[in-house]
């Protein structure tokens, strides 16, 4: 099989597909590699590194789409990339379906079969793929919080750990997941005073042994929501409805009743976000501000660390990739429930259930 790897083009994207290290692997595995000349650079892998590993490097992302029979990508296509799709052709990224009607629409007309690295899942029904970018995001979250928590970004002026005799910031997340757990981690380490919700009781309690004691775990309703969306400086959307979209669970009426100069950072973004007021925004443009709340709803978090990021998923992604490009997207789908649950699309039709219900809620 031929294997492309095309330079990221979505804003402000700097991670790449594959590893060098892939590259020399699938070639092992008999197939063909395709990459982009610079799709590696701004995660610091050079185009000498993939040659040397037994990639050939194209100029144009033209050719990669041309001539390749398997696409893997970081981040959702993009409309460009879209039209150089062709049919039977199997793409293996984040697609993120649910919060796209247009991408949705043109990925079915263009007849590619949708591998999507955030609806695989293993044997204990985890997202191995999705899991080490939410690590990323779920730090990264308190990281860009507290940043925004200052005044010259807008933010209420306060240092996120505080100093002896000043109370320290305090961290609403809602969700108790791998970007929640990550969340509630930093931002404990860093002295915040910190409520973490979540509506499973089973997970509640394992976080409360497991997280510091400046963590306290509460069950997520809607009156534990109205009451510590007001108390919080910093608010963390960290929910996940797998293939699905995320539900909004601050309303209007929430964020204009939040302290002037808080801050809302949305990482359930790609999912169509879980604040009513949430739109995404890029890492060059970051945030707006709606009732003097600074909103943070940068649909590619993990991509400002592109490195770390990039050697993170990679490490995840490449034995599916291997897999996907010896067997077949038929082949890949009958290994088991979760290989299957990660095809999203297949013959200008959508398989996965949960994706196609909430491609029906846009209606």
């Amino acid at each position: 099989m031929i294997v492309g790897v095309p330079a990221e083009i979505k804003p402000d994207e700097y991670r790449v597909g594959l590893l060098p290290v892939g590259a020399e692997l699938l070639k092992r595995d008999g197939h063909s590699v395709l990459v982009q000349s610079g799709a590696g650079a701004a995660s610091g892998f050079e185009d000498d590194a993939y040659v040397s590993a037994g990639a050939k490097i194209v100029e144009t992302a033209g050719e990669i789409f041309e001539l390749s029979e398997m696409i893997v990508k970081v981040k959702e296509p993009q409309p460009d990339e879209i039209a150089m799709f062709h049919e039977r052709q199997t793409v293996f990224t984040y697609f993120h379906f649910a919060a796209s009607r247009e991408l949705t629409e043109g990925c079915l007309e263009a007849g590619i079969t949708a591998v999507a690295y955030e609806t695989l899942e293993d044997g204990n029904g985890t997202l191995p793929l999705l899991t080490p970018m939410s690590e990323v995001a779920g730090k990264m979250s308190i990281q860009e919080g507290a940043k925004y928590l200052e005044r010259p970004m807008m933010g209420r002026g306060i240092l996120l750990g505080g100093v002896p005799g000043v109370a320290p910031a305090s961290v609403l997340i809602l969700g108790g997941g791998v970007v929640g757990t990550c969340a509630a981690t930093v931002a404990a380490g860093l002295g915040a005073q910190v409520i973490l919700m979540d509506i499973n009781l089973d997970r509640l309690r394992y976080l409360d042994q497991v997280l510091p004691a400046n963590v306290i775990t509460l069950y997520s309703d809607p009156h534990a929501i109205d009451e510590y969306s007001h108390w919080a400086d910093l608010v963390i959307g960290a929910v996940l409805i797998p293939g699905g979209r995320a539900p909004k669970l601050l309303t209007k009426e929430h964020i204009r009743r939040m302290k002037k100069g808080s801050v809302i950072v949305d990482v359930a973004i790609d999912q169509g976000g879980c604040f009513e007021t949430s739109r995404p925004t890029t890492h060059r443009e970051p945030t707006y501000i709606v009732d003097d709340v600074v909103h943070y709803c940068v649909a590619n978090i993990p991509g400002a660390v592109s490195r770390t990021s990039t050697k993170a998923l990679c490490n995840a992604t490449l034995p599916y990739a291997r897999q996907l490009a010896r067997l077949g997207a038929e082949g890949f789908a009958a290994i088991d429930y979760g290989h299957a649950a990660a095809i999203n699309m297949k013959d200008g039709k959508i398989v996965n259930p949960a994706v196609r219900d909430a491609i029906t809620e846009l209606d």
